[in-house]
């Protein structure tokens, strides 16, 4: 069992940011402490939305609280996901330094949420920096789309190549993983690139389903900071992904009996030889 401390949205109804990544690691034996940067009745998709930022303060008040009664330290990774100002960067970076001052200090993901295709920034551009220039140094793994990673680096992102050197740009030979999601891949199909401290890349596909629910890239990103490797948690989201399709939300209950037992997804090396 892991526990995963995660920094992200949540909702009342429908499955983004803590609303989707906490009863995914549940229902797979992790635990999950919840630090709510927005509370909102839904996804901003729907027509109606009520709900708003929670005051950076008192999020820093619930740290220090957790902190205090002795849940803080021991958790396993520290997981970033929306954050609405530059004062919840802010926050973040504080809260990682902290962590990483403790005796066992946990693993740092941060999923950059700034955007995708093709709406491109959903949050003010001043935020978005403050991701690119306060947090992104910080993590040891970094989940990415294919717009986040182009807009992080500035560079265009069309070809495996391509993610390999944003990858490469981005991490500034930190040391850090990075995990791009929505890669350029041939055909009708989808995935994730894996992208080592060294630059080496190790790509992995699936076939592209339409209609698919909001919260698919949350899901990821708590899989990856429970420990999972890239292959067994692209496995479980994959037949997730297929149970939900057409649904308003992820089927995380209803479909449990089988995206929990999924097979890993084995890399494309046919992809990886082709683009080398």
């Amino acid at each position: 069992m892991s526990r995963v401390l995660i920094m992200s949205s949540w909702t009342a109804v429908g499955d983004v940011g803590l609303a989707i990544a906490a009863p995914v690691l549940q229902a797979l034996g992790h635990e999950a402490t919840q630090l709510p940067t927005v509370i909102l009745s839904n996804h901003p998709g729907w027509p109606q939305q009520a709900g708003g930022p929670v005051p950076p303060e008192l999020l820093a008040a619930m740290i220090d609280a957790i902190d205090e009664n002795g849940w803080l330290q021991g958790h396993d990774a520290f997981l970033t996901g929306y954050l609405p100002t530059v004062q919840h960067v802010t926050l973040a970076r504080e809260l990682i330094n902290r962590l990483r001052r403790g005796s066992a200090p946990p693993l740092i993901v941060i999923d950059p949420i700034l955007g995708d295709d093709p709406g491109g920034l959903y949050l003010p551009e001043p935020v978005a920096l403050a991701i690119r220039d306060e947090l992104v140094p910080l993590g040891d793994v970094l989940t990415p789309n294919r717009f986040e990673l182009g807009w992080l680096t500035g560079l265009s992102i069309t070809t495996l190549a391509d993610v390999r050197a944003a990858a490469r740009r981005m991490t500034r030979g930190s040391g850090a993983i990075v995990l791009v999601t929505s890669p350029p891949i041939p055909g009708d199909a989808t995935g994730a690139v894996a992208v080592g401290p060294a630059g080496e890349a190790t790509p992995f596909r699936t076939a592209r389903i339409e209609n698919v629910p909001h919260g698919v890239g949350d899901a990821f990103s708590a899989l990856i900071a429970a420990g999972l490797p890239i292959g067994a948690a692209l496995g479980h989201l994959w037949a997730l992904v297929q149970a939900s399709a057409g649904a308003d939300r992820l089927a995380i209950v209803e479909s449990a009996d089988r995206w929990r037992v999924a097979p890993a997804i084995t890399p494309d090396v046919a992809w990886a030889t082709m683009e080398t």
